[in-house]
């Protein structure tokens, strides 16, 4: 008998390890969740013609997708259902939500809308393709296949961020359209796209936290400008490795 309250305590310190890893497991999922809600809300703001804050939803759907990913990695709890729970999220935060905001904020009413109707599904249709393409790939790379669906539709939500107002001048809206497939297009395009995970201090650590820093404060005080060139900088960059690639191997050869 005196064996049994021991036998107790033993699985009770058996069982807060296996609640611990429980909870760990979820922690991963609630950030996606919680991405999905951000993509939700932006539809709902696109709907109310309330495009600013649905362009700041976007852009928090982004920084938890990041942060989901990055706790999971840490924590080693990727799994199969989180995996297609957060294509399941970004699909609708970085494909429907950008998607409904650049028809209403950039196309309607200036533009035919059936060249508007086009140009935002297609947006909408190659992120699931690019999202679709991603969970079949093995392995960790250091770069991306094509444009990430989260910085495509980030791209469309720092233009709307910066600009605010709905689009009024067709040649502008013309613009925007073009902008829409180019960015479409690039997320099922083949091209080579840095990936932060990759991304280490390395010698030049002291370097990197002020470059890092530099960022935060100019986010925290011009977040328009920032944010714009930054978005509009890597969803620009996978064209020109390529063609910076293609001009090395051509001059290489030439000597």
């Amino acid at each position: 008998m005196s064996g049994l309250p021991e036998s107790r305590e033993k699985n009770a310190s058996a069982a807060k390890p296996r609640r611990l890893r429980r909870s760990v497991l979820v922690l991963p999922s609630l950030f996606t969740v919680a991405n999905l809600f951000c993509g939700y809300y932006a539809i709902l703001s696109t709907m109310d013609q309330m495009y600013h804050r649905a362009a700041i939803a976007i852009g928090i759907a982004i920084l938890l997708d990041s942060v989901d990913g990055f706790i999971a990695r840490l924590t080693n709890t990727t799994s199969e259902f989180g995996m297609q729970l957060d294509s399941l999220s970004d699909v609708i935060s970085f494909g429907v939500a950008p998607s409904l905001l650049v028809l209403n904020w950039g196309f309607l009413p200036t533009i035919d809308p059936r060249l508007a109707g086009a140009a935002a599904f297609t947006l909408t249709l190659c992120g699931s393709m690019r999202l679709a393409r991603f969970n079949v790939q093995s392995g960790n790379r250091k770069h991306f296949v094509g444009l990430p669906i989260p910085a495509a539709g980030g791209t469309i939500a720092a233009i709307v961020y910066y600009f605010e107002h709905p689009i009024a001048d067709r040649m502008f809206a013309n613009i925007m359209v073009a902008a829409t497939f180019i960015l479409a297009f690039l997320m099922v395009s083949t091209l080579r796209y840095n990936s932060l995970k990759g991304i280490t201090l390395g010698k030049k650590s002291h370097f990197a936290v002020l470059i890092i820093a530099l960022l935060f404060v100019l986010i925290f005080f011009l977040s328009r400008p920032t944010l714009l060139i930054l978005a509009t900088g890597y969803a620009v960059s996978g064209p020109l490795i390529k063609v910076f690639g293609m001009l090395r191997r051509k001059g290489s050869t030439g000597e």
